[in-house]
């Protein structure tokens, strides 16, 4: 990957002056740049830092990209994590450091995050029929000869779109076809019939080339392990229908791509079986959360629940707020809310309370609802809360965590801060 494109806007984003922008931060460090406040090594918890701040947990982020890279290469994999979860350049290039092919997004606006921090591949797991932005990405390819951009069709329309905004371009652009994963999903082509045309429509243009075919697993209607597999082997079927055909024209390797968080296992067992093929197969996993992964959500769906043997992603993110009021024996507030925490899939979960340096187990304390600034927390009889204890909680789902912090801070096990992670949503 293009490690020199990326050290000046990575550089840029250390040179960055903390202020109002960020949450969390210490008073004492407006003023200073990113890069300076990090080589203080301050305290997460002695040190000013303001609640709500969220925290994330340097540790538990290098066991998760290392454990991930090893997975990958145990299957013959290949990885593109998906970067809509971090939206972090930061991240985009730990994880493109321990081994990833690239990173998958998946809109424009993703897009032009990443090639601004230098990523040269990019795998978008969307449909793209907006003539400016195909327009800005073709100027892209044609700047960069090491730019390799893949994305979905699924539509003989969404074909003629594309080649109509990409008229007159240099290169043409990659396109792999979006198998759905059933009646009711998401995008996607519905049947192997409507498969063909679409590939038919692009064969009929110069703006794009087929690479591929793709699709998402964790749409198949009422999933298990049984109709996930069996889906992705009518996607690996519908590769090798294309290639017998005679459909991949003019391309080096043939792309496969699926791979959510919750179905890799199957996924790798499924590519594991593609048959021989007229030419090599990138066989692209996308899944994204792994990243931080998180204690509700993904920690009950992730695949190394099946496959302990796999070894086990651990939680990385913790929300520290701090008690504010304490109306009741039964009830108590604390200062995050919806503007701070994922709520869309599960509430946070109490698990530790700070109070004069000692840290101990939440017991007893439940949360029972955010509002926008307030976290609901109902107590029991033997919950020692006070306030101004801190709470340390738990967070369900990555994706809209890190999209209400843009600036987090990295903290190994002791509190001290190593680095601030940026995110652009």
């Amino acid at each position: 990957m293009s490690a020199d494109t990326a050290a000046a806007p990575l550089a840029a984003l250390a040179a960055d002056r903390v202020d109002h922008r960020f949450k969390g931060l210490p008073p004492e460090a407006y003023g200073l740049t990113v890069g300076e406040l990090a080589a203080r090594r301050l305290n997460l918890f002695t040190d000013g830092f303001t609640t709500p701040v969220l925290a994330l947990s340097a540790e538990r982020l290098a066991h998760n990209l290392g454990l991930m890279e090893t997975y990958a290469t145990r299957h013959g994999l290949a990885f593109a994590p998906h970067g809509k979860t971090s939206m972090a350049p930061q991240l985009f290039w730990r994880q493109l450091r321990h081994g990833a092919w690239g990173i998958t997004l998946a809109v424009p606006h993703q897009v032009r995050v990443a090639r601004e921090f230098g990523v040269d591949r990019i795998f978008l797991a969307n449909e793209l029929v907006d003539a400016a932005a195909l327009r800005w990405i073709a100027a892209e390819l044609a700047g960069d000869p090491e730019f390799r951009f893949v994305c979905y069709v699924d539509s003989v329309r969404g074909v003629e779109l594309m080649d109509a905004a990409l008229g007159g371009s240099a290169r043409p652009l990659d396109v792999v076809v979006e198998l759905a994963a059933g009646e009711g999903a998401r995008t996607g082509v519905r049947t192997e019939a409507e498969c063909a045309a679409v590939a038919d429509a692009v064969a009929a243009t110069t703006t794009l080339r087929l690479v591929g075919v793709a699709g998402y697993e964790g749409e198949v209607p009422d999933a298990d392990p049984e109709r996930v597999r069996a889906w992705l082997r009518r996607l690996t079927a519908l590769a090798a229908a294309f290639d017998g055909a005679g459909r991949f024209r003019g391309v080096d390797e043939i792309v496969v791509s699926a791979g959510g968080s919750a179905w890799f296992d199957a996924v790798a067992d499924v590519f594991a079986e593609i048959p021989e093929l007229s030419l090599p197969v990138l066989k692209l996993l996308r899944s994204g959360a792994y990243v931080s992964h998180d204690d509700g959500h993904y920690r009950k769906l992730t695949p190394f629940t099946r496959v302990p043997e796999e070894g086990a992603l651990h939680p990385a993110f913790r929300l520290w707020a701090q008690v504010v009021s304490r109306p009741s024996g039964e009830q108590a507030f604390a200062n995050a809310g919806k503007r701070d925490a994922a709520y869309d899939l599960d509430l946070p979960l109490a698990q530790v309370v700070r109070r004069d340096g000692v840290e101990r187990p939440a017991d007893g304390v439940e949360v029972t609802g955010l509002s926008d600034q307030h976290t609901w927390l109902r107590t029991g009889s033997g919950a020692d809360l006070a306030v101004g204890d801190w709470l340390g909680m738990g967070l369900s789902h990555p994706c809209t965590s890190f999209d209400k912090w843009q600036l987090i801070p990295l903290v190994e096990a002791d509190g001290t801060v190593v680095e601030y992670v940026r995110t652009f949503f």
